[in-house]
């Protein structure tokens, strides 16, 4: 085992049927069993967010929080700033993070989903036609490695298809 293994990305998000994950202004369902789930793996780990989903959101306990933004005077106590997704996992990584959780919204998933080594998706059954969307997870580029089923959602986990060639 490789004491300095490669820090590991990995979106977290919550997305329905349509692919919504927001409205873009509130949650569009509430599943608690998601919510304890959420805190249970990201505890302990790093978090990146859109400044407004964290404005949303608020501060998470026991996690590090790493807000992307563009407005380069915003701040706030106890949060680290970066200006691009790519300069937030480097902070991570330089931080000596195992793994830091992506968690929205939908701009900086786009924006992330060529850095994650990961995807941990809670798929909700639902067409609630919000207007924030995640990604689309192709089978080209995704391949699902586990799903645990439960009433109206499952706990989904992906790995990047890798190339002809890649280990």
């Amino acid at each position: 085992m490789n004491a300095h293994a490669p820090m590991q990305v990995i979106a977290i998000a919550a997305v329905a049927d349509d692919g919504s994950i927001g409205s873009g202004e509130d949650m569009l369902w509430h599943i608690p069993e998601d919510f304890r789930r959420f805190k249970r793996v990201t505890m302990g780990h790093t978090l990146v967010f859109g400044r407004r989903t964290f404005e949303q959101i608020g501060r998470l306990p026991g996690r590090r929080h790493i807000v992307c933004t563009r407005d380069r005077s915003w701040s706030a106590q106890g949060v680290d700033v970066a200006h691009s997704v790519p300069r937030a996992v480097e902070t991570a990584r330089q931080a000596g993070e195992q793994i830091c959780y992506i968690a929205g919204g939908a701009q900086i998933y786009a924006d992330a989903l060529g850095l994650c080594t990961g995807l941990d998706i809670t798929e909700v059954h639902r067409r609630p036609g919000g207007a924030a969307r995640f990604p689309q997870i192709t089978p080209d580029s995704w391949r699902e490695v586990s799903r645990q089923r439960h009433e109206g959602f499952d706990f989904v986990q992906y790995l990047p298809v890798r190339a002809a060639g890649e280990d």
